[in-house]
C-alpha cells in the first residue's frame, strides 16, 4: 500500500496547482497571461493557503472543503479555487483512508458512498462563500436554502448542469480516465509536464462542453468553443514540438478572454487529474 502523510498530500496538491498554472490554457489564467480580473498570483496564494487545510488528517470531507475555501477567501477574497477544492478534497480523503490491497478508485468510491448531510451543509456554505460566477437559483437543493439531503444526493441532482458534480455522481470517471490517461500519453510523447498539462486541458475542452461556459453564456456558445478546441487539440497532439504552437494558443487565449469566455471547469478537472496521477 502506497501511503502518504498529510504533509506529502499537501505538497502533491500544491504541486498539481502549480503545474496547472505553468500550462498554457487558452481562456484561463496561466503563467503566460492573466485574465478575467484575476492574476496568477491570486491562484498561487490560493494554492498555498489551502494546501495545509485540504490535506489535514482527521477531517470529514465537508470540513476539508469548507476549511480550504475559508482560508482562500480570507487570503484573496475571490473565487479562485472552488472547483479545484471540490475535486481534490475527495481524492485526498481517499488517499488518507486507503486500505491495504485497495486502489485509489476503490477508496474514492467508499468516500463518495459515505457522504453525509453535514458534508452537504458545509459544501453549500463553501459554495455560497465563494459566490462562483453563474451561480443562480435552482428549484431543487439550492445551496442558499436549508440542506436536508446528503452530499451525494445533492451532487447527483446537479450532475447534468455541472461537470464537477458529475464527477461525484460517476466515480470521478473523467479524472481517473481521460485526465490521467491523456497526461501519461502526452508526458511520454514530449517528456514535459507543462505541455502534458496543456494536453489534458485541451482534451477535456474538446470532448465535452465546459459547464462554466454553459452557466455564463449558454450551451450554444459552449458547443462552439468545444468545436474550436477540437481543432486546436488535434493540431497540438500531432505536433512534434509543442513550443511551435505557443503563438496560436496565445492568439486563441486572447480571443477567448476578449469574449469573456473562461473554460474554468476544464481547468479545474485538469488540476484534479494532475493530482490523481501523483496519487495512483
Amino acid at each position: 500500500m502506497n501511503t502518504m502523510s498529510p504533509k506529502q498530500l499537501a505538497e502533491a496538491y500544491h504541486d498539481a496547482c502549480m503545474l496547472e498554472l505553468k500550462a498554457l490554457k487558452p481562456g484561463n489564467v496561466h503563467m503566460f497571461a492573466d485574465g478575467h480580473r484575476m492574476t496568477i498570483h491570486h491562484f498561487m496564494k490560493s494554492a498555498e493557503v489551502s494546501a495545509g487545510v485540504i490535506s489535514q488528517a482527521g477531517l470529514t470531507l465537508g470540513e476539508r472543503i469548507f476549511g480550504a475555501i475559508e482560508a482562500t477567501h480570507q487570503a484573496v477574497g475571490m473565487n479562485t479555487n472552488l472547483g479545484i477544492v471540490l475535486l481534490c478534497a475527495p481524492l485526498i480523503q481517499a488517499k488518507l483512508q486507503l486500505q491495504a490491497n485497495q486502489s485509489l478508485s476503490e477508496s474514492l468510491h467508499q468516500v463518495l458512498d459515505n457522504l453525509t448531510v453535514d458534508d452537504a451543509v458545509l459544501v453549500s456554505q463553501a459554495i455560497v462563500l465563494s459566490s462562483p460566477a453563474g451561480l443562480g437559483s435552482v428549484s431543487q437543493y439550492d445551496v442558499r436554502q436549508p440542506v436536508e439531503v446528503d452530499l451525494s444526493q445533492m451532487m447527483r441532482v446537479a450532475q447534468h448542469s455541472d461537470r464537477i458534480a458529475w464527477q461525484y455522481a460517476n466515480g470521478f470517471l473523467d479524472v481517473l480516465g481521460l485526465g490521467v490517461q491523456r497526461y501519461e500519453e502526452a508526458l511520454a510523447q514530449w517528456s514535459n509536464p507543462a505541455y502534458a498539462a496543456t494536453a489534458v486541458y485541451l482534451g477535456f475542452l474538446s470532448t465535452q462542453p465546459d459547464t462554466h461556459i454553459i452557466r455564463k453564456h449558454g450551451s450554444r456558445l459552449a458547443m462552439a468553443i468545444m468545436a474550436e478546441a477540437q481543432i486546436m487539440e488535434a493540431e497540438f497532439k500531432a505536433i512534434e514540438n509543442p513550443k511551435l504552437m505557443q503563438r496560436k494558443l496565445m492568439d486563441w487565449d486572447a480571443s477567448l478572454k476578449a469574449r469573456d469566455i473562461n473554460p474554468g471547469t476544464s481547468a479545474d478537472i485538469t488540476v484534479a487529474s494532475l493530482l490523481a496521477k501523483s496519487l495512483v
